[in-house]
Formats: C-alpha cells, sequence, structure tokens
C-alpha cells in the first residue's frame, strides 16, 4: 500500500485519538503537505520538534493498528465488495445459481468480519 495512502487511512480511523496539537501538526505535515520549516514557523516550534512529533504521531497510529485491524478489516471488505461488483457486472454470462452462491459466501465473510 503507497506510503501516503496508509498513513492517510491510519489518521482516518485513528485520528481522533490525538491530542489537538498532534492532529494539528499531522493534518499539516501528511495531508497538507506543508515543510516541516512551515509547520515550525506557524506552530512556533522547532523543525526537529514537528520531525518527532510527527514521528510519533505515526508510531501511535501504527500502534492502534497493530492492536485494532480497523485498517486492515476496512481493506479486506473494500476487496470483497469489489469482487461482488466485478461478479454482477457479468451477471449474464454466468449460471444464476452460481452467481447467489458466490455473493452469499462473500457477503458472508463480509459479516464476519465486521
Amino acid at each position: 500500500m503507497d506510503e501516503i495512502l496508509k498513513q492517510t487511512l491510519l489518521y482516518d480511523f485513528y485520528g481522533e485519538l490525538l491530542t489537538k496539537h498532534q492532529k494539528e501538526i499531522y493534518e499539516q505535515a501528511v495531508l497538507e503537505d506543508y515543510s516541516l520549516s512551515e509547520i515550525a514557523r506557524d506552530a512556533g516550534i522547532s523543525r526537529q520538534s514537528v520531525h518527532d512529533m510527527i514521528r510519533r504521531c505515526n508510531k501511535s497510529l501504527e500502534d492502534y493498528e497493530a492492536k485494532l485491524h480497523l485498517v486492515e478489516k476496512f481493506m479486506s471488505v473494500k476487496k470483497k465488495v469489489h469482487e461482488i461488483d466485478l461478479l454482477l457486472e457479468n451477471y449474464e454470462e454466468q449460471d444464476e445459481k452460481e452467481l447467489i452462491k458466490k455473493v452469499k459466501k462473500l457477503s458472508g465473510e463480509i459479516i464476519e468480519e465486521l
């Protein structure tokens, strides 16, 4: 998975667990693509402090994912929904009973993951 996408997903799922200050710095660095110097100037802290905070935020977000696996589950469900979509796109070319069986199997797997 692309590193920026990974960081964005981790932030989407766990960002509210960061402090307000951490969220502001992290959003500027990752989501808004500000430089360390720009963030440091705006926040009134050193570039090193910004760098350290971003590193700590990444570590915290990854630790939450290691414990809760919400992003992993989301990506798995997204993949299965895509598989269902592909099956249904070509439904005319398939045996109806077989198609229903495949869709039920995938939907059951999705329910298990939730």
